[in-house]
């Protein structure tokens, strides 16, 4: 049978490198949909060549829809159902023709469309940290009620997912994370001790740290390994990408902060490592390319050539390690209280990240100023529990206009 793909996000580096492993494998995958925002014209040339039955737009479907009319040779090539804006995505998510949604929206707006997802009981290859981060609990709770099976496609969660034993890689990990979400006798699931999430370090690991007041947005935003969107290579410049993703695996592997280990390792060969009672360590490596953890999750169990390159560690040479200095990257303590706390708390992190990012890239504040509004906005907005996706996006609401009161103090 073919599996029939929703990639939502389709614009993107994700969603590139997802359309890329389908096209190997057109026996296997339909790209059934896909959406995009702000990049009309590149989502109306993925239309033209994957031809999916829907086209999922933002808020302006007839400039979409003029795009794919007018741009290029349209006439031979069927037209799909245009559909536009969060009710277009949900419509997507939920598509009873669909069997995996590919969920990588950048941000907090890409969370409706994977809860909707996920109550459908699709396949989700979650690419983005943000849904997880902001209501992980209740969506892996979700998952189980709706025997939807949430698979990891960040390169860190996927390797460490690919680590653990099968008995647990065969388990639907909403009904795992119900189902052993209390630690007894001091051991951890499936008798894990710890693991380990690696870091590139960012392009500025050795940059002296009087020196990061003059980064430009365009420095930020040029990782040394992975091609990734503008934001989430900002995040990994500050590591609060790591920092999320801490949060992220705390609720994926049901750990606790303390059972998370971050390390530097500027090659970003190897993935992630799980550390086991016995004190046996395993490891995932792979060429940085995110078309490796994408043909995990679309094949799982199966494998299925990526297009990646052959992982040669002769030419490598050497692999480096280093433990993260957190005056240079003080994201990662932060992430660990937020995650100790729950409540509230990650989403204020992630909102107000999102909002000092962008005005990072406007131009507005330092690059050094990033972090000290996420820290005064997460101290200054009061804490509240979180049971459903109303109170989740009312917080982020509060927490990002609160994030821009605080940024404005901080313009140049």
């Amino acid at each position: 049978m073919v599996t029939n793909v929703a990639i939502l996000g389709a614009t993107g580096s994700v969603g590139g490198a997802a359309l890329d492993v389908i096209a190997r494998h057109p026996e296997r995958f339909r790209v059934w949909a896909v959406t995009g925002h702000h990049q009309v014209n590149k989502l109306a040339d993925i239309a033209r060549v994957y031809q999916p039955e829907i086209v999922g737009v933002g808020t302006r479907p007839e400039e979409s829809c003029e795009a794919y009319y007018g741009h290029g040779d349209s006439k031979s090539v069927p037209r799909p159902e245009v559909v536009s804006g969060s009710i277009g995505l949900d419509a997507i998510a939920t598509c009873p023709e669909v069997d995996t949604v590919v969920a990588a929206i950048a941000g907090a707006a890409g969370l409706p469309s994977v809860a909707s997802a996920i109550g459908a009981g699709k396949r989700v290859l979650i690419a983005n940290k943000e849904p997880l981060v902001m209501m992980g609990s209740y969506l892996m709770a979700e998952a189980a009620n709706a025997g939807a099976l949430v698979l990891p496609v960040d390169s860190e969660h996927n390797a460490i997912f690919q680590c653990l034993p099968r008995a647990y890689r065969h388990t639907v990990m909403g009904q795992f994370a119900r189902e052993s979400s209390t630690v007894t006798g001091g051991r951890y699931p499936w008798n894990v001790a710890a693991v380990t999430l690696t870091a590139s370090g960012g392009p500025f690991l050795n940059t002296p740290i009087e020196m990061l007041t003059q980064v430009t947005p365009t420095q930020a935003a040029r990782h040394p390994n992975w091609s990734m969107g503008r934001k989430i290579s900002i995040d990994s410049s500050t590591m609060m990408n790591k920092a999320l993703e801490l949060i992220e695996a705390c609720v994926y592997f049901s750990l606790p902060p303390s059972a998370v280990r971050i390390v530097i390792h500027p090659q970003s060969i190897v993935h992630s490592l799980v550390e086991f009672e016995d004190k046996s360590v395993l490891a995932q490596m792979a060429v940085a390319d995110m078309r490796v953890p994408i043909a995990n999750a679309l094949a799982y169990p199966e494998r299925i050539a990526s297009g990646a390159a052959t992982l040669d560690l002769a030419e490598i040479g050497s692999l480096d390690f280093l433990t993260p200095d957190t005056e240079r990257f003080p994201c990662l303590n932060i992430a660990r209280t937020v995650a100790s706390a729950g409540g509230n708390g990650p989403i204020v992190l992630n909102a107000a990240n999102e909002v000092a990012v962008d005005e990072f890239c406007a131009g507005k504040i330092r690059f050094t100023d990033i972090v000290p509004i996420v820290v005064e906005t997460i101290e200054r907005m009061p804490f509240a529990d979180i049971s459903g996706i109303e109170q989740v996006l009312e917080a982020d609401g509060k927490a990002r206009v609160l994030a821009k009161e605080v940024s404005s103090r901080h313009e140049l």
